[in-house]
């Protein structure tokens, strides 16, 4: 089955009771049983909730994957993947990273004993490096917020089996329909559904997907344990907005091209970061692993000066100054004070994340229409 078919069927049926083409919103919190231990698969919806249950194997087909699991946000999503861990294991990440994911790892599990190691893993030696018996997992963010780096995740998953390790690919980016990890040797793919798979900025979640039944259990058992779950509301409104994904993503990927073009050709920027040029260093890994190179572009301005970024983000008219991406709406966002706010200054400016980088979320908008937004703000 190709991707616009499954995005459209798969793990969705009519209701039995009725009919009805669209999954009902299981609004209940308790399921009646015949006696004990005698229910129809459904005992209460923190554990499993029909309109989930329907998303989870929705997002799993997508991604080529056997089992998913949906949370209450992309970081709960990552609480749980963590949570599988023990005080001594360790994580490699990149050292360009979300900040949310950066804070949850430093602030909240660090304390913990489990440790840290962040990386350039565009360099897969200094990666190795690192790694030991005690390596549990490789996380990767690819392509990474906001640089737009491009990791090898063949690589990658190559380096984590030597050391016995889990490779947890974070594709929120990227979506499956321009790359699926678990085809190239990851073991989990995380996304915050939140952006590209909702599409409408009216959705905070998150995602995890599996092929491996042990893995699949223990993510289960946390997901139930710790109850971050996503509601039947927001698990509806998910299915809708993944039925389009493969026609919005064609948009974002047509309009980023003509934006990141654009941006080049600006006499006020100093340097343009989309994968989609052949002069980005991970171009043809890109090129090989995806299948586009996406709506998000960052851009830093000649001089590095902060008081002009924050000028050109207040100036924008259909851009929307606002954190998160993925919407049909394009934003626009300044990192250092927005999204990468939690990381130290001077660990952010070593990833490329200086005063002047802005990020684009480019929508579904005409690209005309855009582009000479672009202009009146950078004039």
């Amino acid at each position: 089955m190709k991707f616009g078919t499954k995005a459209i069927h798969a793990g969705v049926q009519p209701d039995p009771a009725t009919g009805a083409i669209m999954t009902p919103i299981y609004q209940t919190s308790t399921y009646v049983q015949d006696g004990v231990g005698n229910h129809k698969g459904y005992e209460y919806s923190r554990t499993q909730n029909p309109t989930r249950h329907a998303l989870e194997k929705n997002i799993a087909a997508i991604e080529n994957g056997k089992y998913g699991a949906c949370f209450g946000s992309g970081l709960a999503a990552i609480d749980c993947v963590i949570k599988m861990l023990n005080p001594g294991d360790e994580v490699i990440s990149t050292n360009d990273l979300y900040g949310g994911s950066y804070r949850i790892f430093k602030t909240i599990f660090e304390k913990y004993g489990i440790v840290f190691h962040f990386v350039d893993m565009q360099n897969t030696t200094e990666v190795e490096r690192l790694t030991n018996e005690k390596t549990k997992i490789i996380w990767v963010e690819t392509p990474t917020n906001p640089m737009m780096n491009i990791i090898d995740i063949a690589a990658m998953s190559l380096i984590a089996k030597k050391v016995g390790a889990l490779l947890c690919v974070d594709n929120t980016f990227a979506t499956p329909y321009l790359q699926t990890p678990l085809d190239l040797g990851a073991d989990i793919v995380m996304h915050s559904v939140t952006k590209y798979l909702g599409g409408h900025s009216d959705v905070v979640m998150g995602a995890l997907v599996t092929s491996d039944e042990k893995i699949a259990n223990e993510m289960y058992r946390i997901q139930n344990s710790s109850g971050a779950v996503t509601g039947p509301m927001d698990s509806f409104l998910v299915l809708r907005g993944i039925k389009t994904l493969h026609l919005r993503m064609q948009r974002h990927c047509e309009n980023g091209e003509k934006i990141a073009r654009f941006l080049k050709t600006s006499a006020k920027i100093d340097k343009v970061y989309w994968p989609g040029f052949e002069s980005h260093p991970n171009h043809l890994v890109a090129k090989e692993q995806m299948r586009g190179f996406g709506g998000m572009i960052s851009f830093t301005l000649l001089g590095n000066n902060l008081d002009e970024a924050l000028e050109i983000v207040k100036k924008v008219k259909l851009f929307a100054l606002a954190e998160s991406l993925g919407g049909v709406e394009s934003l626009i966002g300044h990192p250092a004070t927005m999204t990468h706010a939690s990381i130290p200054k001077d660990v952010r400016e070593k990833s490329g994340v200086v005063d002047s980088l802005i990020r684009l979320s480019v929508g579904v908008e005409d690209a005309e229409d855009l582009i000479e937004d672009l202009q009146q703000a950078l004039a």
